[in-house]
């Protein structure tokens, strides 16, 4: 028997591989949450991520313009606003497919891991005195020699496989990336291009993570960063929050109550959009709204949030679904039970897409605000149309906004793109020219 919050009506629309809106029923009950993460983590991360910022400028020269920051911009986007958003003052779109070094918005977390990892090493090698210490140290050869005789090992469906391979073996780390199925051939030669071994599976991204996980537990100087079970990954990607937080202000956008702010992020696994939901719920609470984009054949996160607190997250594959999407990003079968209890209060709703809107909307990106995106990464565009439906619209009465909507700001977080190549990008054109 399968237990979930879930009407008969969308378990079938889930069934048959059809888009819905899903709301949920726990949002903003915080006793449904088992054990809340602890904020102080967040900041933590960021503290950390500004102690590597000197040995993060001398391995990628890119990073000079932001003074070693990892970070995107904001964008504000008027024509796809006129476009896409029939309710709202302003469209953003948070452009982390232009995220520097990895090119995604698993840039923040999946670094952020592994130098937690390379910080400890030094320390207990007293390599660094403390975290006082100049950080440069880390870039001797001598360390990197320490570094060398560890690996680095994750599981990934591509782009966490990017993050983790780039920084693993810039930092002079043995980098091994166990690919899924789904992932991406350019994504495996960018990385056999930096250093990185690619383990090549040919079964889900599930699949990947254990095979991974197993080898890793083998070896006894091999780290394995689980974006299944990761605070820290978690925790580098909620910086996202605050950096998000300042950018807004610089721009003199209000985010309160007569100002909510709907935000619109992509979902596999979970790790990515659950980080920043919790960032962003610490930083703004009840004013912003977020909600969970997934593939119709992967709508995993759905499945995991319909479920019981606690429990193992429903699997797609329950509900006869394939996990077969362009999206190769979004292309995960069962969702993160961490990520899932750790947010179980704080995200709005989920809606599923199919492959073709993604490509309309793809499209859409490059023709009216010239910004190129992997498919995976052009989901939050449907976000304000699925908050347009009759269950959108009754969910925003529920929740007493009706009279605020005019002024909403609708936030559209961007995952991948900067890295295809020319050819690849092409071949997305010229498909979503044929899905319109």
């Amino acid at each position: 028997m399968i237990h979930l919050s879930i009407t008969q009506e969308q378990q079938s629309q889930v069934r048959q591989g059809q888009p819905l809106l899903w709301l949920n029923p726990k949002y903003q009950e915080p006793s449904s949450a088992p054990a809340k993460p602890d904020v102080l983590e967040m900041y933590e991360a960021q503290a950390r991520l500004a102690r590597f910022v000197p040995v993060l400028c001398q391995l990628f020269p890119e990073l000079a313009v932001s003074s070693g920051i990892i970070e995107s911009p904001l964008l504000l986007a008027p024509h796809l606003h006129q476009a896409i958003t029939p309710m709202g003052a302003r469209t953003l779109i948070k452009a982390d497919h232009g995220l520097p070094v990895a090119g995604s918005i698993k840039a923040r977390g999946g670094i952020h891991e592994v130098l937690c990892f390379a910080e400890q090493l030094a320390l207990d090698h007293q390599v660094l005195k403390d975290i006082h210490d100049d950080y440069q140290k880390v870039l001797q050869p001598e360390v990197r020699s320490l570094f060398g005789q560890y690996e680095i090992a994750v599981g990934s469906t591509g782009n966490l496989g990017l993050s983790i391979g780039i920084i693993g073996a810039a930092l002079g780390f043995q980098a091994t990336v166990h690919m899924s199925v789904d992932a991406k051939e350019w994504k495996k030669d960018r990385l056999r291009k930096r250093g990185v071994k690619v383990v090549e599976h040919d079964a889900d991204y599930g699949a990947a993570v254990a095979a991974g996980r197993a080898e890793a537990e083998a070896n006894p100087r091999s780290y394995f960063v689980d974006d299944e079970n990761s605070p820290r990954l978690f925790m580098g990607y909620a910086v996202a929050a605050l950096r998000l937080k300042a950018q807004l202000e610089e721009q003199q956008i209000a985010v309160d109550s007569d100002h909510p702010l709907f935000v619109y992020l992509p979902a596999g696994v979970g790790g990515a959009p659950g980080g920043i939901t919790f960032g962003l719920k610490a930083m703004f609470g009840e004013h912003v709204h977020c909600f969970f984009a997934e593939p119709v054949q992967a709508p995993c996160m759905l499945l995991g949030m319909a479920g019981r607190p606690g429990a193992e997250p429903v699997s797609v594959y329950e509900f006869d679904l394939t996990i077969d999407t362009e999206a190769d990003g979004l292309a995960v079968g069962q969702a993160s039970q961490w990520v899932c209890d750790a947010i179980r209060d704080q995200l709005a709703g989920v809606y599923t897409a199919e492959d073709a809107a993604l490509y309309q909307h793809l499209l859409q990106l490059k023709k009216l605000e010239n910004i190129e995106v992997e498919p995976s990464a052009a989901i939050g565009c449907l976000g304000p149309q699925m908050l347009n439906t009759p269950e959108g619209r009754t969910w925003i009465r529920d929740h007493q906004l009706n009279d605020v909507m005019d002024k909403s700001t609708h936030l559209i977080w961007t995952t991948g793109g900067s890295f295809v190549p020319k050819e690849e990008y092409q071949a997305f054109i010229d498909k979503a020219i044929r899905c319109v």
